[in-house]
């Protein structure tokens, strides 16, 4: 999170459209509300939002024992998750080749840190890109922060890879929050 932030201020960026997919929802949340005037939107994209005090794999049915014990058993790093993990998202099998290949361990802290939020996230503004084959209907969290009058909700009919597998159809949902 930090990273994100320190990156916008090293660049000097203003009006900044900030998107996170998946796990990276919860940094780019965190990063959203710190970078302050900076920030003219917020996505994201199929994504984990942060909950303070809540660590990115609270939400998982075990309460995240499972990732914590393939962290500890692999150095600290969240493996890779295999080909067929990617299977059901409307994506071709070249496609699940060139997620994997290009795949590294995530590292296993990130994932077990609580977030840490210094203001609701529903006061910022944000929009929630729903891919939504085989899930199509977003978290309580998300629906919650829906009603917020900041945020709206994009669907798309496809899964969570959306830049492989609908990529033409993501950039005019992506061109159209930015005004472009």
């Amino acid at each position: 999170m930090q990273d994100i932030v320190d990156e916008v201020e090293r660049q000097d960026l203003r009006e900044v459209i900030l998107v996170g997919h998946s796990y990276s929802g919860v940094p780019s949340g965190q990063a959203a509300e710190r970078i302050g005037d900076r920030l003219a939107h917020l996505v994201f994209l199929d994504s984990s939002v942060p909950a303070d005090g809540e660590p990115f794999v609270s939400a998982w049915p075990d309460g995240g024992a499972m990732v914590r014990a393939s962290i500890a058993e692999n150095a600290g790093f969240w493996p890779v998750a295999p080909a067929a993990h990617f299977e059901g998202h409307g994506l071709t099998d070249e496609q699940i080749a060139r997620i994997v290949g290009g795949a590294t361990p995530h590292p296993g802290a990130t994932l077990t840190e609580p977030a840490v939020l210094e203001r609701p996230l529903g006061d910022l503004p944000a929009t929630y890109i729903k891919c939504t084959l085989g899930d199509p209907e977003p978290s309580d969290d998300v629906a919650k922060l829906l009603t917020s009058g900041h945020w709206r909700l994009i669907e798309m009919d496809t899964g969570h890879w959306p830049m492989f597998s609908q990529p033409r159809e993501l950039t005019r949902v992506l061109l159209d929050i930015a005004g472009a």
